[in-house]
């Protein structure tokens, strides 16, 4: 594998920050381009301290983190001090310096546990998932100074994995938006060690949700213009191609465009159809035609296609995987809010009660999201009996301090 050239970290952190050329990084730092260029360069020169407080400031990273090294310092330290043990005589001890080198067994040892939290994720409960994934991201952090040649780039790729991890625990079930986005950089960072554009395109895609979520269509659609410019890099599948076309119908779903987002999920549904000639990452677990079928039944309702939605979403149920269950909530929850918006508060009080066992078992904030959308709906029947059954069970005492809880 050809080691990616430059300064990857400070690329990654352009891109992740929402600057998809070195122009507009410019542009917002009041320097010249060239400048940037010379930055994102294999020596990258330490900016002066008024550049580099608006570099941290723009980019969310200190200047070592974003590739740069001190003046007069040492680049990426790959000696590690060691400490001898004393004689048996008294002498002192004597500091030596060794250079340590990772076998390429650590680069399996070290997938083989990101591997087993991948599949963890769809059973384990978050806040017990989420130290252990932030743990072994920073034993990949220092593994990889220790690592050379595809040792090194197999580390990355599990350590970018890794971090996606840790993100998408962050952004779906903690809704801590802001340390999302900071994991996902130290992904796009990995990623692009292991110069891995498709996992860059996964990545970047995951970061259009952030603004999409407050409304922020303009820098939801520039993050989703990265993602698919990462994705003509590779040997893109079917299922990473669709799965893109369906983050995209979300993000303009989110922002008001309910029209484009069918489109868009009319495009992926048609390249499911077709196929590829391309496998699909592994790490792409979390998408099928059935979450696609949860995407296209969101939009629907928020379209106020009710009658659709209302087949679309029953249909993704019946054919939701066992693996499924945190999707699960959110498909019942989306029709509660079908039969809430139709007029039929006991239809939706009872999916919404479906959602609540299920999320007993298996937490999922969007889940809970969804429930709390409905009850909002249902305020004009807040007095009909189901409604009141519906407020019991959310705000329990088991409910209610497991929501806080988390």
């Amino acid at each position: 594998m050809p080691r990616p050239t430059g300064n990857t970290k400070l690329k990654a952190a352009r891109l992740a920050a929402g600057y998809l050329s070195q122009q507009s990084l410019a542009d917002a730092l009041g320097v010249g381009v060239r400048q940037v260029r010379r930055w994102e360069g294999s020596a990258p020169p330490w900016p002066q301290p008024e550049i580099a407080q608006a570099l941290t400031r723009v980019l969310g990273q200190e200047l070592r983190d974003l590739g740069f090294t001190p003046p007069g310092g040492a680049g990426p330290d790959r000696i590690r001090r060691t400490v001898l043990p004393a004689s048996v005589g008294g002498l002192a001890t004597v500091a030596a310096q060794s250079v340590t080198v990772q076998p390429a067994s650590a680069a399996g040892d070290f997938e083989a546990v990101t591997r087993s939290h991948r599949r963890l994720y769809w059973s384990v409960a978050p806040a017990t998932l989420h130290p252990a994934a932030a743990a072994h991201a920073a034993l990949g952090c220092a593994l990889l100074p220790e690592a050379t040649g595809q040792t090194r780039a197999r580390i990355a790729g599990a350590l970018a994995e890794t971090n996606l991890l840790a993100a998408r625990i962050e952004f779906f079930d903690m809704r801590e938006a802001d340390r999302a986005q900071q994991t996902l950089l130290r992904a796009l960072q990995a990623a692009g060690e292991a110069d891995d554009p498709l996992l860059g395109a996964g990545i970047l895609a995951h970061t259009a949700f952030i603004p999409a979520w407050v409304g922020d269509r303009g820098s939801a659609v520039e993050r989703m213009t990265a993602a698919r410019t990462y994705a003509r890099r590779g040997p893109a599948s079917a299922e990473l191609l669709a799965w893109l076309d369906a983050v995209e119908a979300e993000c303009e779903t989110r922002c008001g465009d309910t029209r484009t987002a069918l489109h868009l999920v009319g495009h992926a549904e048609d390249i499911l159809a077709r196929g590829g000639e391309h496998s699909s990452p592994e790490w792409l677990d979390w998408f099928s035609p059935v979450r696609l079928a949860a995407f296209k039944g969101n939009t629907q309702l928020k379209a106020g296609h009710l009658p659709q939605a209302r087949t679309t979403l029953l249909g993704a149920l019946d054919s939701l995987e066992p693996s499924g269950e945190k999707q699960k909530t959110v498909i019942l929850g989306d029709l509660a809010a079908v039969e809430a918006a139709a007029g039929q508060p006991e239809a939706a009080c009872g999916y919404a009660v479906r959602a609540l066992d299920q999320l007993e078992r298996t937490w999922y904030a969007m889940g809970m999201d969804r429930v709390r959308e409905v009850r909002r709906a249902l305020a004009p029947h807040q007095h009909e009996q189901c409604v009141r059954d519906l407020d019991d069970r959310l705000y329990g005492w088991s409910t209610t301090v497991s929501a806080l809880a988390r």
